[in-house]
């Protein structure tokens, strides 16, 4: 069975981009070697890549123009994706359906597939998966080395605890850290 993995990059006080939609520059005081091989994996670990709507826009204008022609392009163009959302009708982005029953699709094709489902940002969305049983089985961080002191927090208020279990801590070159927690069924 695959498992339903959210990964993101934050900074040390918890946001996962500025003050507008795709401020990523804190991103570059993480990236190195370690995160390009770890960006590699996910492309060969995946059955699909999940996206709310504003990330797949974003992921979908940057992606399909990125000047390289790396291995990550290529599998984030070829990949089946999916984009959880109640008001696009159709994509024109390379092997990606509209899904509105986005945590019934998930609980789907994780008992399908032996291979990982990534969540990329979507923090709406995440929110959303976390309020749900077993729908999220992972969570992986990186933690950048940085205060940003403003911008969109990754995790949103809940009306519950949701515990989780330390798997991994990973140390990088570049001063980040890898986090990867279980959530309370896949920890047990």
């Amino acid at each position: 069975m695959g498992k339903v993995i959210v990964w993101n990059l934050v900074t040390l006080d918890g946001y996962f981009e500025g003050t507008k939609n795709w401020d990523l520059d804190f991103h570059r005081q993480a990236w190195g070697p370690e995160l390009e091989v770890l960006s590699k994996e996910f492309g060969k670990k995946a059955e699909a890549l999940v996206f709310g709507r504003v990330t797949y826009e974003g992921m979908k204008t940057y992606w399909t123009t990125a000047d390289d022609d790396t291995e990550v392009k290529a599998y984030m163009n070829a990949l089946p994706k999916i984009v959880a959302s109640h008001t696009l009708e159709k994509s024109d982005w390379n092997n990606t359906r509209i899904v509105r029953d986005i945590a019934g699709e998930l609980k789907r094709l994780k008992q399908a597939s032996d291979k990982n489902i990534y969540i990329f940002g979507s923090a709406v969305l995440v929110a959303s998966l976390l309020q749900e049983d077993d729908v999220i089985d992972e969570i992986m961080l990186c933690v950048v080395p940085v205060l940003l002191g403003q911008g969109t927090p990754l995790f949103k208020p809940a009306n519950q605890s949701k515990p989780l279990q330390l798997l991994e801590s990973r140390p990088l070159a570049s001063g980040g850290i890898i986090l990867r927690y279980g959530t309370e069924k896949t920890a047990a």
